[in-house]
């Protein structure tokens, strides 16, 4: 019964987590839904709304570092309401007839509140769940972030359609309020830490941060995250905007196309999520499992993306879409899981806000990139076209990096052959259990 109790509110946590990444995708969404609109409305040029929708994640970075290192002693309970609480104060300003530095500043704030969300997130599900049980759990909170960014895209578009762009921000706005009342009441803390043993570090309660970032698994999940964070950033701020102004659809019709990667993440993350765990099972390997599946997914995003402005049209260019801005968020699943797989507990959730941050990085000049690149294009149709087959080759490279450099057991070895201080007990003194998540 005790234990049935525990699988109960292990999952209710799962599940407020999903609601939690669809509610933060969203806040990122809108900008993007909206960029026509506030484009007319603000007089702007491809290349500054570009700046806007890089300005989200100025802060995005650091903060996702500094809250990684908050939760090592902080419960994520009230780690998780204040962000979400920030989500929600930050979209009431744009209810209201706005500047563009205004709406700037917000979009910083909003960031910043934004960084840690999945990361902390993942941390306090890992909790809940041992090692060997994390993928399904983690594709599910992915999938939050998937209904968020795209399945959301046609309720959001009806909001800016048949009122303006400033109610969809409120709406957002009252929608995260009644998140955050209702993770209070039922939020809760996870048990879990388990034994060093269990992932392969026996004796190994830390290890040096710079010895965790530069480990094969480690990089190789960096650059795949960077690189498929490119595509999610494109998605969202500047894809609306190409299927209108570059691909002549209206923009309910861009809406629905939008939502077409997010459903095909849904299925196809928490899919490739049970593959991995499955083969797991059977004694494949880590590095197949989780390194080799998660790195071809991103160079499958990136082939797709560099193909999308060579189909005019039809269904195949809806296949594209799908591929190119879906595929790499499996990453975002077996990722962490990886980051996990090799960091002591004391250390997890500074190495996923750490990684977060990293990949995250590509959201500063995704957007900014593309939008100079449109403006000099010949015409927006062209330029878009120019800007996703860069981010196309980018991404590919980032997939088979990966592919290439993950590989837990040969760090996790390596981590054993040179072990650090707090490995070495003093003579008589017994060697404390370490735990690692």
């Amino acid at each position: 019964m005790e234990a049935l109790m525990r699988d109960r509110k292990a999952w209710i946590v799962v599940g407020m987590m999903f609601f939690f990444m669809l509610i933060n995708f969203a806040d990122k969404a809108v900008i993007g839904l909206a960029a026509v609109p506030i484009m007319t409305e603000l007089k702007l040029t491809n290349a500054e709304f570009g700046k806007l929708g890089s300005a989200f994640f100025l802060l995005f970075s650091i903060s996702a570092v500094l809250v990684g290192f908050l939760v090592n002693h902080v419960k994520t309970k009230w780690v998780l309401a204040v962000s979400a609480l920030i989500w929600a104060l930050t979209q009431l300003p744009m209810m209201f007839t706005v500047s563009f530095s205004t709406l700037l500043v917000s979009r910083v704030i909003l960031g910043a509140g934004e960084g840690p969300a999945y990361p902390v997130a993942l941390h306090a599900v890992y909790k809940w769940f041992e090692n060997g049980r994390r993928t399904v759990p983690t594709s599910l909170v992915s999938i939050g972030a998937a209904i968020g960014t795209g399945v959301a895209a046609p309720a959001i578009t009806w909001i800016i359609v048949n009122f303006d762009w400033h109610a969809a921000f409120g709406a957002l706005a009252l929608i995260g309020f009644i998140w955050v009342a209702a993770w209070v009441i039922i939020g809760e803390e996870g048990p879990l830490g388990e034994p060093a043993e269990e992932a392969g570090t026996p004796q190994l309660q830390r290890v040096p941060y710079w010895r965790l970032l530069t480990s094969r698994s480690a990089v190789g999940v960096l650059i795949a995250g960077f690189s498929a964070y490119w595509a999610l950033t494109l998605a969202v701020v500047w894809l609306p905007a190409y299927l209108t102004k570059g691909a002549g659809f209206s923009a309910t019709q861009a809406s629905w196309i939008v939502a077409l990667p997010s459903l095909t993440q849904i299925v196809f993350s928490p899919s490739m999520g049970a593959l991995s765990q499955w083969l797991l099972a059977r004694g494949v390997s880590s590095r197949k499992a989780r390194g080799v599946l998660g790195g071809a997914c991103v160079a499958l995003a990136g082939l797709a993306m560099i193909g999308l402005p060579l189909v005019i049209g039809g269904p195949l260019q809806f296949v594209f879409v799908m591929a190119a801005f879906a595929s790499g968020s499996v990453i975002y699943t077996l990722g962490p899981a990886l980051i996990g797989e090799i960091s002591p507990v004391a250390q997890r959730g500074a190495m996923l806000g750490i990684s977060n941050a990293f990949y995250t990085l590509a959201g500063l000049l995704a957007p900014w990139i593309m939008g100079m690149i449109v403006d000099v294009g010949a015409n927006p149709k062209a330029g878009f076209g120019t800007g996703f087959q860069f981010a196309g080759l980018l991404i590919l490279a980032g997939g088979l990096a990966a592919m290439l450099l993950i590989d837990p057991k040969s760090d996790l070895a390596r981590f054993k052959r040179e072990p650090t201080s707090p490995s070495f007990p003093r003579s008589g003194e017994k060697v404390p259990s370490a735990h690692i998540g």
